[in-house]
């Protein structure tokens, strides 16, 4: 009699250490076909040997999906527009690649009538809850297998999962001393673990660093760089049209030859724990500098305003797993009517790890030189000033006089909180 036809798990497969473990992991386990997935966000790997280590370990299929104009045009900008940081440093890396992630999942899933979808987060960071708020958004009856919270998990650490590939003559993918947790893409590359996980210990910068020069050791006079936008969104780098994904690889060479982009953050996780990570984002922090400029050239002060809380909003919703929300939805769609005028021209200057403004220029641009310049324009009276202080001030003065009428308050007469000051 032949063999049932077993059911299928979806697996979101990297290549490193987590997947290249859970794949033996869930034949020994587990009686489904594994499908392997592969989403090539921009980590730069050789998708073809990781393809065949995929198969060669005992899945049954293996996927490779370039998403990363996708990953780009509908993740990073979206987040970019909305000036996006997390915590005022991390600027989303990770956490705007797994909902693109999560959702090609399902898409497989769906192709392969799967039954479920396994994934390789560990069970004290923020990935699990990514992964499996885009797979309840778009398929809430799909099972979700999670490794390292499966009661058939033995593993508990990095040295554990290295020594199930060893017993299995099983090539592990890293070198024990460069077993730094890492997430790369081709917005930034995240780095936790070893001399990480003691917060008085400083990064070993020379040793962890892939993507960006430590600063201190570059040489030379720095570099300026010059950002087109059309409605938030760049569009040329040094005069030169590219496409997203030619940006930021370009992008991404300017910067960490500049020392660009490098963040060292104890950050609060979704699931109640402050982690330390070290971030190398050096495209995407010039994007995100020359963006705020141009913004503060073309946005009116109430809407700058409130996109400042829109962005923190966005920069939660966007950790903590969110995208796929009708909140997210509704914030994202304010964005895009804001940056309606923010169109123009940036040039930045790169510096040794620092960035200064070095010139900004958009038709749509709200500084009137005329109005703003300290010689006397047509358009401004410096004696309308004075009526306009009046009506400001009056709840100040109101409530000041009503202090004097009975005798307490700050502007009572000899108040304590005036200073004696010299007179000499």
């Amino acid at each position: 009699m032949a063999n049932a036809k077993k059911d299928k798990v979806v697996l979101a497969y990297s290549g490193g250490l987590d997947t290249t473990v859970i794949i033996p992991w869930l034949k020994e386990n587990y009686d489904y076909d594994v499908i392997a997935v592969c989403v090539d966000v921009g980590q730069g790997d050789d998708w073809a040997k990781i393809k065949e280590r995929a198969l060669t370990t005992g899945a049954s299929a293996c996927y490779v999906v370039d998403a990363r104009e996708e990953y780009i045009t509908e993740y990073i900008y979206p987040a970019l527009k909305a000036n996006c940081v997390y915590e005022d440093k991390y600027l989303l890396g990770t956490s705007t690649a797994r909902p693109l992630i999560g959702k090609i999942l399902v898409e497989y899933a769906r192709q392969e009538n799967a039954v479920a979808i396994c994934h390789g987060a560990t069970g004290k960071g923020n990935d699990q809850i990514r992964f499996e708020l885009a797979i309840k958004a778009f398929a809430p009856d799909l099972r979700v297998i999670a490794a390292w919270r499966d009661t058939k998990w033995n593993m508990d650490s990095r040295e554990a999962e290295i020594k199930y590939l060893e017993d299995r003559n099983i090539p592990v993918p890293m070198k024990k001393d460069q077993s730094y947790s890492r997430d790369e893409n081709i917005w930034h590359l995240s780095h936790e673990g070893l001399e990480l996980e003691q917060t008085e210990n400083e990064p070993n910068w020379q040793h962890m660093l892939q993507l960006t020069k430590v600063p201190e050791t570059i040489a030379g006079d720095g570099e300026y760089v010059e950002l087109e936008f059309e409605k938030g969104i760049p569009v040329s780098l040094n005069g030169q049209k590219l496409t997203p994904v030619e940006m930021m690889l370009e992008l991404n060479k300017i910067g960490g030859r500049n020392g660009i982009g490098l963040v060292d953050i104890c950050e609060n996780r979704c699931v109640g724990m402050k982690s330390r990570g070290v971030y190398e984002t050096p495209g995407g922090t010039i994007l995100y500098a020359a963006h705020q400029m141009l913004d503060q050239l073309c946005l009116d002060r109430d809407t700058y305003h409130y996109k400042q809380l829109v962005s923190l909003r966005m920069s939660e919703l966007i950790y903590d797993g969110k995208w796929f929300t009708k909140l997210m939805e509704s914030l994202m769609a304010f964005v895009d009517k804001a940056e309606e005028n923010v169109t123009g021209w940036v040039r930045l200057k790169l510096y040794r790890g620092s960035i200064r403004g070095a010139g900004s220029k958009s038709k749509y641009s709200l500084y009137n030189e005329n109005i703003a310049s300290f010689t006397t324009g047509d358009l401004y009276n410096h004696k309308d000033a004075e009526g306009f202080i009046t009506l400001f001030g009056l709840p100040l003065k109101v409530r000041a006089m009503m202090e004097q009428a009975n005798g307490e308050g700050q502007a009572v007469i000899n108040s304590e909180k005036l200073k004696k000051r010299p007179t000499k």
